[in-house]
């Protein structure tokens, strides 16, 4: 990855962002769920929460640093 990840104590605090669940999710809610803040803090950044705990923190990911760590498991 090109940059370390920044965190987010609570996830509550990015503004403006709309939560997407990966397709691979089952309904046991064990996967995590990404977003992109468009202001405030990360924004332009990639967020990703872990699902079973919506109001925790997040994970702010460069684009390139999330294509890099996804393009990893291919």
């Amino acid at each position: 990855m090109t940059a370390l990840p920044r965190n987010v104590p609570s996830s509550t605090r990015l503004i403006g962002v709309h939560w997407l669940r990966s397709s691979h999710s089952t309904g046991a809610n064990n996967c995590v769920e990404t977003a992109r803040p468009i202001r405030g803090p990360g924004a332009g950044l990639l967020a990703v929460r872990d699902s079973k705990d919506p109001a925790g923190p997040a994970l702010l990911f460069s684009p390139e640093s999330w294509a890099g760590f996804t393009a990893s498991f291919r």
